[in-house]
């Protein structure tokens, strides 16, 4: 199925959102029972890590990448190149690998779920705003 480019950046922004909400949902489950101030701090610093080193700039490079298609449709599944399917898989499987396994305290998974969470989530609205500022011919 193919679509205008544009549309790919809201496909983009509703995929970001939706594994950004799942990933703050978890994260703040997990901070039912480690709610405290060294842990939200963390949460603030996975945060920063995050989406200034990584998904800031990987918005902007996909956004550039969707614009350069022009008019022209692209399939649906466009709004990532390969290698980042492959991180994104590599990213979903060690992160359900952590917790079905136990591999870390669930205050870990509380400081670090929500601050990537979070991160996924604005890489999301991101995606969004740019849409909107995508011209429309």
């Amino acid at each position: 199925m193919k679509v205008k480019s544009r549309t790919l950046l809201i496909i983009a922004s509703f995929v970001w959102m939706i594994a950004g909400f799942n990933i703050v949902r978890i994260g703040l489950q997990a901070y039912q029972n480690h709610l405290s101030l060294l842990n939200v701090g963390l949460s603030v610093i996975v945060f920063c890590l995050f989406w200034f080193l990584i998904f800031h700039k990987l918005v902007i490079k996909h956004t550039i990448r969707i614009r350069n298609y022009g008019d022209e449709k692209q399939l649906f599944i466009k709004f990532f190149d390969v290698k980042s399917f492959i991180i994104m898989a590599f990213m979903m499987t060690f992160g359900i690998l952590i917790r079905s396994l136990s591999l870390a305290p669930e205050s870990f998974i509380a400081f670090f779920y929500t601050g990537l969470g979070v991160a996924l989530f604005l890489a999301g609205i991101l995606f969004g705003i740019n849409y909107f500022k995508y011209p429309i011919n």
